[in-house]
């Protein structure tokens, strides 16, 4: 074994250190920066909310004709959810909600999906500095979520 020193980089993620105020910041930004660079993203206009209100996403919007299905397989869906996904584990559960809606249409996305996943590649690059910290001086032992739940807002299961 070699002692390397202190850990500035793991699995993507970039840490932070601040003892002198107790701070850990764990954050992606050469990460998400690659990945908007895969996807020709990088000369986007941000956008400052990870999901907009106007993306009203079903199973409807999916292609139905052999041409739009042929369309939509040149499009690297999958590979833009998967490369958002991770990112959303590691540091950015900002997120979360907007990757879970466009995850449900991995089988079959049509155009309005894919757009609603360029979106969230706009929000991440405007937040590409964005990340996790953990502040010693406001840790408390307990962990505090909040959730906005909205079943009407899902098209395909609200009336079940």
């Amino acid at each position: 074994m070699k002692d390397l020193g202190v850990a500035k980089k793991i699995l993507g993620m970039e840490i932070t250190r601040d003892r002198r105020l107790g701070k850990l910041t764990l954050s992606q930004r050469s990460y998400v920066e690659k990945v908007l660079k895969r996807f020709n993203m990088i000369g986007v206009k941000p956008v400052s909310v990870p999901y907009a209100s106007h993306f009203r996403l079903s199973t409807d919007m999916s292609p139905k004709t052999d041409e739009e299905m042929d369309k939509m397989s040149s499009v690297p869906y999958s590979s833009a959810v998967g490369s958002i996904m991770y990112a959303m584990v590691c540091t950015r559960p900002d997120i979360s909600h907007a990757v879970s809606v466009v995850s449900r249409y991995m089988a079959c996305p049509g155009k309005e999906h894919w757009q609603a996943v360029k979106w969230i590649l706009r929000y991440l690059k405007g937040t590409a500095d964005m990340g996790l910290t953990f502040d010693k001086a406001k840790m408390n032992n307990s962990v505090v979520g909040y959730v906005d739940s909205d079943y009407a807002g899902d098209l395909d299961k609200r009336s079940l």
